[in-house]
């Protein structure tokens, strides 16, 4: 048994709805066997249960659950820093020719690589992936998301009309493909596997119904795609689709809506449609900014909590500006202040957003999100550099949410020490002194 010595945080309650969601101890003592939390609490009640155990001193950085991201895309690391584009134009000018070169296995294998450095050297431990239109570039994508040892929701892109002509299937083509790699990766390890149509504007009826009856074929897989994101792509949903009443409608319609469901965006929802995607159980991940750079807009937090909807964090790269879930924190935090309907976002509910509720949206939160006992041991060890505006700023830190603040604000990559998958270290800086 290991107890690593820091200041801790975890979000095991919800502090959307529960006043004592955010759990902290300033001298915190986190135990851990077989990749297993034994205990969390403050260091001198951990070790008096424990005094057998050795000790891991890390005080003077802080630890925090892994961070969740629920909404990136793989192949898009080399787009990232596009600025000045609508949507359609970001897609048809920088995403999609750059995802076309992803039919090069040797390409797509390059990609990976760079993909999965960039998740663990900002602590992120879990993700939903959006994956590449090429069954080749995905086993490339699975078999080097094994080797990176995180845990990874993701799955071929399906699309048969709207887009390049190279990055089109038939239906038949698109259940032959996602049915082997199925095979081949979901539930190996810690993989698992989304059906994943692009949106409703590149996917033909036949392409969803081919999507929902690989869903009915197996209840543990997930599904993810987007919904809502601009104005121009809800009209031409509408177009397109012209007996559903909605957006969400044309998804609901092949089953394609419920607990298992990660729908990316939903900032131009409708109340209906929030309604229902509380009913069903589904989660949104919001990509602050994402939408921002995109000029998509600002994404009605207060309408979606209100509602009950489940609502986590993604990154969005290559539309988004970053890796970092942290700073997509701070992003959401800017923009609900100056939403239509504004949010103050307290540092608990930050982290929550961060960690517990993407781990509920991937089906992961009896493994995963927080220091639960019995929860694997995933975690980020943060401390910032000596010297820089955060070591400065949390000197002044008196309280566990001032400290939180400031890791929300400052922290990024450089912050990162590191991290643990199931007590695995995954990523730790070269160098690093807590070694």
């Amino acid at each position: 048994m290991e107890i690593l010595r820091a200041a801790i945080f975890h979000t095991p309650g919800n502090p959307f709805t529960e006043t004592d969601g955010l759990v902290a101890f300033g001298d915190g003592g986190l135990a851990i066997a077989s990749g297993r939390i034994v205990s969390c609490a403050d260091y001198h009640d951990v070790v008096a249960v424990h005094p057998d155990a050795s000790v891991r001193d890390l005080r003077g950085g802080y630890i925090i659950p892994g961070l969740i991201d629920t909404h990136v895309h793989f192949p898009q690391v080399r787009v990232l820093g596009g600025l000045g584009y609508s949507l359609q134009d970001w897609l048809e000018q920088r995403a999609l020719p750059e995802e076309a070169r992803l039919a090069d296995a040797g390409y797509a294998a390059a990609i990976a690589r760079e993909f999965f450095d960039a998740l663990v050297s900002h602590g992120t431990t879990s993700a939903m992936v959006f994956g590449s239109h090429f069954a080749n570039a995905m086993e490339v994508f699975f078999t080097v998301a094994a080797q990176s040892g995180l845990r990874i929701c993701s799955g071929l892109v399906l699309s048969d009309r709207a887009l390049l002509p190279e990055l089109r299937q038939t239906p038949d083509a698109a259940y032959r493909e996602s049915s082997l790699l199925i095979e081949r990766f979901h539930g190996k390890g810690r993989l698992r596997y989304a059906v994943t149509p692009r949106f409703a504007l590149s996917a033909s009826e036949a392409m969803l119904e081919t999507c929902g009856a690989l869903l009915r074929e197996d209840s543990s897989l997930r599904f993810t795609t987007h919904i809502n994101e601009n104005g121009r792509e809800i009209e031409e949903a509408a177009r397109l689709f012209p007996n559903a009443r909605d957006y969400l409608a044309v998804y609901e319609r092949f089953g394609l809506v419920g607990p298992r469901s990660v729908l990316a965006h939903n900032v131009h929802a409708t109340d209906a449609e929030i309604a229902r995607v509380a009913e069903r159980s589904a989660s949104i991940a919001s990509c602050p900014s994402s939408n921002a750079a995109l000029g998509s807009g600002i994404f009605p937090l207060r309408r979606h909590v209100d509602a009950g909807v489940r609502c986590t964090l993604g990154t969005d790269v290559g539309a988004g500006t970053d890796f970092g879930i942290l700073r997509e924190g701070l992003q959401m935090y800017l923009m609900q202040r100056v939403a239509p309907q504004p949010v103050t976002l307290t540092p608990g509910q930050l982290l929550y957003l961060a960690t517990r509720a993407g781990a509920e949206a991937l089906g992961l939160e009896e493994e995963t999100g927080d220091f639960e006992k019995g929860r694997a041991a995933d975690l980020v060890y943060l401390k910032p550099p000596d010297g820089g505006l955060l070591a400065g700023a949390l000197q002044r830190a008196e309280d566990a949410e001032r400290i939180l603040a400031a890791l929300f604000t400052l922290a990024g990559a450089e912050s990162v020490r590191e991290v643990r998958v199931a007590g695995e270290v995954v990523f730790r800086q070269t160098n690093d002194e807590t070694q």
